[in-house]
């Protein structure tokens, strides 16, 4: 009878959490507590997605719209059950640096092709080794975005005017800036101070209350009220619209395809894994599980769903998303009341957004750059190893002065190989006649044959450590017998060694002996020429000692 567990297994990798939660049953009782939930999610989420969009070099309306359909969309589509979707701060970078080179036409269309890239990994079942990107990595690439975020606000923290476009590079931008130093306002740099210690007061007085969008509040009603010469949203961008615009396609022509292509491939390595840890993060603090695959497909459909209305890319958002499970969410329902609850904001409140000073939204990133940076997790790093701390501080380095891509691409490369060393380090070749308790005392006297016991993984890093003692044991005429029970897995580069080793014992009349090997250790072995009569496998050293009494022919 066919075994059809496997393939329905597969199939469920790819099913949305809403069929979940549905299926488990969905009453009047989870609705409310999801509507509450997503009210709550939709007060942080208001100011957050115009103030990322303004960082990022495009209007406000544009980071409603990521947040309303592509908001929507992560939850109704995606693979966890408690994601928020939308802008997101570390895409500040990348997006400001899209608009500059290819316009917002370009930034669209990127958004458009990195779904398809999204879908792609997900289809090809990437999610589950985008979570295998090492914690230093992960906390380089994050407290790196932290700083570009905070250098890009600096110019609205202080009310600065620049005679040209902020450049996007850092040390460009902080020479432009320190140039303009004397277009200071100080009003600006109140404003931003008033929403910084709004929303820091509120944080620690009353944890519950929608910090971030009393201090907008708070910030505009000042600076209306006592006429401050201050930058508005309004003064800036003019009266948002009250609906996303109708969908259409962005241009498609080959040539706009080739310049947005690179920024594509980069949103979606970016959203891939900032999603991945949000929904990690989300599981951390629910106990559920998602779906990283089914994430994955979520996350591009949003963002060709958001494209598609003018907006850019979106991903799950880690704050956002911690602050849906503290209201007490229920499901992905939450999610998309969020995204309608701001359609209701911007349909209602839409004129009224034009008060917003926009050092304001500066002081609201600020405090989000702030919370970002992991500073007690990094200089954890710097202090536990010089692996973990070449890892982090390089891919920091990389991210702030170079390029968010490179630095994590770098950083994962570097700590692959902090990884295998330390594995190579955990390999040992140790000899029977210095194991306690494994074989008699008398084994070191033994002169027909010599045993070594091989601990842990045996793979290309433990191979090339271990190959100078293989090398001094094939210089020795005896049958040499290594016990591989403690072997878990060997790699082709490992298994080479052994039938290398079994040519040179031969060469020089010895006999070479694989005991206790597993049995998927031992297809290795075979698989590259590790075999009889190169290589001899017995089930333990007494069928080896048999085979040695026996008389040579």
């Amino acid at each position: 009878m066919p075994d059809t567990t496997r393939p329905a297994v597969r199939s469920a990798e790819f099913l949305p959490k809403i069929l979940t939660v549905l299926k488990e049953g969905y009453g009047l009782s989870d609705l409310r507590a999801d509507a509450i939930a997503g009210l709550t999610v939709a007060i942080v989420a208001l100011p957050l997605s115009m103030a990322i969009a303004i960082a990022s070099g495009v209007g406000p309306e544009r980071g409603l719209y990521t947040a309303i359909i592509g908001g929507f969309l992560v939850s109704a589509l995606g693979g966890s059950r408690f994601q928020i979707g939308g802008p997101a701060g570390a895409f500040i970078v990348l997006v400001s640096a899209c608009v500059m080179d290819i316009g917002v036409e370009g930034l669209i269309l990127a958004t458009f092709l990195s779904g398809f890239v999204l879908l792609a990994a997900g289809a090809l079942r990437l999610g589950t080794y985008i979570k295998f990107i090492p914690f230093p990595v992960t906390v380089g690439f994050t407290s790196g975005i932290a700083v570009i975020i905070f250098a890009s606000q600096i110019r609205d923290l202080f009310g600065l005017t620049l005679p040209g476009p902020e450049p996007a590079e850092i040390l460009p931008k902080v020479e432009a800036l320190w140039a303009a130093r004397d277009t200071f306002t100080p009003a600006a740099l109140a404003v931003a101070a008033l929403a910084v210690f709004t929303i820091v007061g509120l944080k620690r007085w009353k944890p519950h209350w929608p910090g971030m969008l009393i201090a907008v509040a708070l910030c505009s009603v000042a600076a209306a009220g006592l006429g401050l010469p201050v930058v508005t949203i309004g003064s800036k961008f003019g009266e948002l619209p009250h609906l996303p615009p109708a969908p259409a396609l962005p241009v498609l022509s080959g040539p706009a395809i080739t310049a947005a292509l690179p920024y594509a491939f980069s949103f979606a390595l970016l959203g891939a894994i900032e999603s991945l840890l949000s929904a990690l993060v989300a599981d951390g603090m629910s106990g559920a599980r998602h779906r990283s695959n089914a994430e994955l497909v979520g996350q591009g459909l949003a963002n060709i769903g958001s494209a598609l209305f003018g907006g850019f890319c979106v991903t799950g958002t880690i704050a956002r998303t911690a602050t849906n499970v503290r209201a007490g969410s229920h499901g992905p329902v939450s999610g998309m009341l969020h995204s309608l609850f701001l359609l209701t904001f911007m349909l209602v409140a839409a004129p009224l957004a034009a008060f917003i000073p926009l050092a304001a939204l500066a002081g609201v990133l600020a405090v989000v750059s702030w919370n970002m940076a992991e500073k007690v997790e990094f200089a954890n790093l710097v202090r536990s190893s010089r692996g973990d701390a070449m890892v982090v501080i390089v891919t920091f380095l990389l991210v702030v002065f170079r390029d968010l891509t490179e630095g994590i691409v770098v950083g994962f490369a570097l700590g692959g190989l902090v990884f295998i060393r330390r594995m190579s380090d955990a390999v040992a070749v140790t000899p029977a006649s210095e194991e306690s308790g494994r074989y008699d005392p008398a084994e070191a006297m033994r002169s027909d044959r010599v045993v070594y016991h091989l601990h842990g993984p045996y793979f290309f890093g433990a191979a090339a450590q271990v190959g100078a003692i293989l090398d001094r044991i094939a210089d020795n005429p005896r049958a040499i017998v290594f016990d591989f029970s403690d072997v878990p897995l060997i790699d082709s580069s490992g298994a080479r060694s052994f039938e290398l080793l079994g040519h040179r014992a031969g060469r020089k009349g010895g006999r070479l002996y694989i005991v206790g090997a597993r049995p998927e250790v031992r297809r290795a072995l075979l698989a590259q020429g590790a075999k009889e009569p190169l290589v001899r496998f017995r089930p333990d050293l007494a069928s080896v000692d048999e085979d040695l009494a026996r008389p040579t022919v």
